[in-house]
């Protein structure tokens, strides 16, 4: 028997340890990400443990967990993550919620400067988003917030 060979018989005769090992990491990194993937790879490494015990070759072991865990995440992450979003409030927050909210401009708006007020009753420092000014009292919308100026454009009601 050669070097390889024996290493091979060696990996074979202890995989179920690297299962294990296989099987606590994408736990761990599962409960750091949240995101169902690592959990998946986790079951497909469960069965490659259950393929080693049942006594089938390395390679077959690494084919059966690689399959499962490619199945289990086509097939069983996307339900599980439905579920698991489908109690989130659906009402954007924070810089979300102010894109596309409608407003005033307080004083003339330019390229560097001007005053908007949003129809929440926020009042934004703003700047125009192509340079062209914007009048005093003329209607705005937010198209995106850089820092904690309103950059907005012109609406024609």
């Amino acid at each position: 028997m050669d070097g390889f060979s024996a290493f091979i018989t060696g990996l074979e005769q202890w995989a179920w340890i690297g299962w294990l090992v296989l099987i606590a990491l994408f736990l761990v990194i599962e409960m750091m990400t949240l995101d169902f993937t690592f959990l998946m790879l986790a079951f497909g490494s469960v069965l490659g443990l259950v393929a080693d015990l049942v006594g089938l070759p390395l390679w077959a072991q690494v084919i059966i967990a690689a399959v499962a865990a490619a199945l289990f995440i086509l097939f069983l992450r996307p339900p599980l993550l439905h579920r698991l979003r489908r109690g989130e409030d659906p009402t954007p927050s924070n810089m979300a919620a102010i894109i596309d909210l409608h407003g005033t401009a307080l004083q003339d708006i330019t390229r560097i400067s001007g005053q908007v007020k949003l129809s929440n009753g926020d009042t934004w420092t703003a700047r125009s988003i192509d340079g062209a000014p914007i009048s005093e009292g003329s209607r705005v919308a937010v198209a995106e917030i850089i820092g904690a100026t309103a950059v907005v454009r012109p609406v024609n009601d």
